[in-house]
């Protein structure tokens, strides 16, 4: 906690240098200390999603996967975060009604101080939560505070809501989809050791095509422009060329193991760690702007005394955002990973790669389809889908009488089937907190705007 409130400080007090002997800059170095608050949040909750199924699987230790994510996620966000980002955020509210420099200011601060509490919360009670969604609750609620609730657009908003539906259900069924290809094509076969030298190099080609594809259409968007067509034949140039340098690898490396589940599962260990670093640097390069897109627009606002659409982001800004995520995953974000990782349902490689493959994938899908989707929505969904997936798969086994494949056959029945199932506790409050995200950031943010208007 006290090198969380050190970094704070220090980022008020890098704001205060660069505005030094400036009329407003009280309100840069306000929204400066928040800034790095909803940065470390970010860290704390959101990297989870990322993290947590490599950690859970084994394929990484806790600190190795934090030190993957802290490299990764500012590699993400210092390289390819962009030098602009939008103000409005996701085209919520109409600008016309926070038009003035000062509304403008406080509706952006209250909307950062209100994401950042909200995930705050989350990450206390447990629950992997959208900052971007928070953001978006942030907005619109304080839109709403200054110009009426006739200044959102409800369209965006029914989007947005759809997508609490799209983004799990897309991830799970992909997960799921992956893992019984997985069943079928390699663990229930005779030989496991020759099914997987041939299934598993055409899995890690898929999986390097798919994050080239995602990376181009997503991590590096902001630094240049590549449409869907461009990303995908890069995507199929790179997952051929993936295969055909794995096979002889996978070959060798297979060489001696024994015919048993565990060898095979051994064989996806570097491919989910090479995703979990992949993944953490798209995030870093997309979600930066949650926490720095609000200062860098009251930055923009103060110096300029305009509000603009889009603003350029300043380096300072840049960096908090990017420190704040590391510091943030560094101090907290042990909890939510391991919650992902593990608590959610059981997973070893094979299921953590399914999981992790799910989050590109349908994240591509969605882009090409034009849907409104969230990447944490879309990480946990796989997670829920790969255990939902396994209690079908076990249930169904056990009334066609056929073996089912367990860690631990001494364990009795009712106690590995507890094991097995996905915790419904964790996926009740997930779902809860995934639903009430936006209005609840809505509630606080407008809250917070009517009281900082009148204590101005």
């Amino acid at each position: 906690m006290g090198v969380a409130l050190a970094f704070i400080m220090l980022a008020g007090l890098a704001a205060a240098i660069f505005f030094v002997q400036t009329p407003t800059s009280s309100l840069v170095v306000a929204a400066a200390v928040f800034g790095a608050y909803m940065a470390l949040n970010i860290g704390a909750n959101d990297v989870a999603n990322n993290m947590g199924p490599a950690v859970g699987a084994g394929a990484l230790s806790m600190g190795g996967a934090i030190a993957i994510a802290v490299i990764f996620e500012s590699a993400g966000a210092l390289l390819a975060g962009g030098d602009v980002v939008s103000t409005i955020s996701k085209g919520i509210i109409d600008p016309a009604g926070v038009a003035e420099t000062r509304i403008f200011v406080w509706a952006m601060m209250a909307a950062l101080i209100s994401a950042a509490l909200w995930v705050n919360l989350a990450t206390k009670i447990g629950a992997p939560v959208s900052t971007t969604h928070s953001v978006v609750g942030g907005v619109m609620g304080a839109g709403i505070a200054a110009a009426g609730i006739a200044a959102v657009n409800w369209p965006t908003m029914a989007a947005i809501a759809a997508s609490w539906v799209i983004s799990p259900l897309l991830g799970g069924v992909i997960a799921a989809a992956f893992l019984a290809l997985i069943k079928s094509r390699i663990l229930y076969q005779e030989d496991k050791i020759e099914a997987s030298r041939r299934w598993v190099p055409i899995l890690v080609g898929i999986m390097a095509g798919t994050f080239a594809a995602y990376l181009a259409l997503k991590g590096l968007k902001s630094v240049i422009a590549i449409n869907m067509q461009t990303a995908l034949l890069i995507g199929v140039v790179l997952g051929i060329a993936t295969w055909a340098g794995t096979r002889p690898m996978i070959r060798r490396k297979s060489e001696g193991m024994e015919n048993r589940n565990k060898s095979v599962k051994a064989l996806f260990g570097l491919p989910l760690i090479f995703s979990a670093a992949l993944l953490s640097f798209a995030h870093g390069a997309n979600d930066v702007a949650n926490a720095v897109g609000p200062l860098a627009a009251i930055v923009h606002a103060v110096q300029a005394g305009d509000v603009a659409a889009d603003v350029e982001i300043p380096t300072w800004v840049m960096v908090i955002g990017a420190l704040g995520i590391s510091f943030g995953l560094f101090l907290f974000g042990p909890k939510l990973i391991r919650m992902v990782g593990s608590q959610i349902t059981k997973l070893n490689p094979m299921r953590a790669y399914c999981v992790a493959l799910s989050a590109a994938m349908t994240v591509i899908m969605a882009s090409w389809l034009g849907l409104p989707v969230s990447s944490t929505h879309i990480a946990v969904g796989g997670v829920f889908g790969v255990g939902f997936y396994r209690e079908w798969h076990m249930e169904r086994r056990r009334r066609q009488n056929l073996p089912v494949r367990s860690e631990s056959p001494s364990i009795e029945a009712d106690e590995r089937q507890r094991r097995k199932l996905v915790r419904r506790s964790h996926f009740m409050t997930i779902v809860a907190a995934w639903v009430i995200t936006v209005p609840a950031a809505a509630l606080m943010s407008g809250v917070i705007f009517t009281l900082l208007t009148l204590i101005q």
